[in-house]
């Protein structure tokens, strides 16, 4: 029996990267009249909202778009989950290409699986356009490849791009923390479900997302520098999933061996060596982050 899905897309400044995103959509193989997408708009102030609302027509399944001021990540996936009508919501970011079966085996996946709240694709294995996006796409991967059920697992995000929930969780947990803003707002989310019995896993269904584009050094150290940043608050809330000591860049650089290693065995590629660099830069601007975080939250006069 076919069950209807929502696919949630929330999304701001995505101008470069939503045709995409959108096109892998309407490819899918799963019926579109089960389907029904739901676009949100957090205060872009690029062409974003102008290329989603030139798709709507394109588009064989029912659509809803939202648009409003900058609210955070918190609100925006609040706004899908209270408008709605699948017995899943699949959460699709900006950047992301699925591969045409991708909601088909994740709901599948679901209804063999009663006990799995939350479930997610993989990242391809698939190079980027340049050496630093191929090294973020295969770590980000490596980071993944852990069993979701086990101790070490328990302490490990899945992420909501790309993810699969079921609509019963939030009347059970409530909705998406709206405080964090940023980053981690799934994180949070994760937790709560987990604390209900909820089961969290990955799916052998495959997407790509920002990697593909290319990447440069100062765009990672960006990216990374926002996550340390929010990560601050998430922290308040939930301060004893992160062990600083393991944040450290020192520390990074044995965490990015380990992977290399893991990752060498699957792909046989040398480029996976450079991981102990590429950790090291990406923690230490992670880190950085996070010490301006507390420093704004508990200095507000610095800010």
């Amino acid at each position: 029996m076919m069950q209807k899905v929502t696919i949630g897309v929330c999304v701001r400044n995505s101008a470069a990267t939503i045709r995409d995103a959108i096109e892998s959509i309407i490819a899918q193989d799963y019926l579109h009249e089960f389907m029904e997408v739901i676009f949100v708009d957090d205060g872009s102030d690029d062409e974003t909202l102008f290329v989603i609302n030139s798709y709507i027509s394109k588009m064989d399944m029912k659509v809803k778009v939202f648009h409003h001021g900058w609210n955070g990540l918190g609100y925006s996936r609040n706004v899908v989950v209270n408008n709605a009508e699948g017995k899943y919501i699949v959460w699709i970011d900006g950047d992301m290409v699925l591969s045409r079966d991708y909601i088909r085996k994740l709901v599948d996946f679901m209804e063999q699986h009663p006990k799995v709240g939350i479930a997610k694709g993989k990242q391809a294995l698939i190079p980027g356009k340049n050496m630093l996006a191929t090294l973020e796409s295969y770590s980000r991967s490596a980071g993944r490849m852990v069993d979701y059920a086990s101790d070490k697992g328990r302490f490990k995000a899945l992420g909501t791009g790309g993810a699969i929930y079921r609509r019963q969780i939030f009347e059970q947990v409530g909705s998406f923390d709206e405080k964090l803003r940023g980053y981690n707002e799934d994180w949070d989310l994760e937790i709560r479900a987990r604390a209900c019995g909820w089961q969290l896993s990955t799916v052998d269904a495959y997407f790509l997302d920002y990697e593909r584009m290319g990447l440069t050094w100062r765009g990672l150290w960006i990216r990374y520098w926002i996550r340390g940043y929010h990560t601050h608050y998430f922290l308040h809330k939930n301060s004893a999933l992160i062990k600083h000591y393991r944040m450290f860049p020192i520390a990074a650089v044995l965490t990015g061996l380990i992977y290399a290693l893991k990752l060498y065995k699957l792909t046989r590629q040398k480029i996976v060596f450079a991981f102990p660099l590429q950790f090291f830069f990406k923690m230490t601007a992670w880190y950085v982050g996070f010490v301006k975080g507390h420093l704004d939250s508990y200095c507000p006069i610095l800010k």
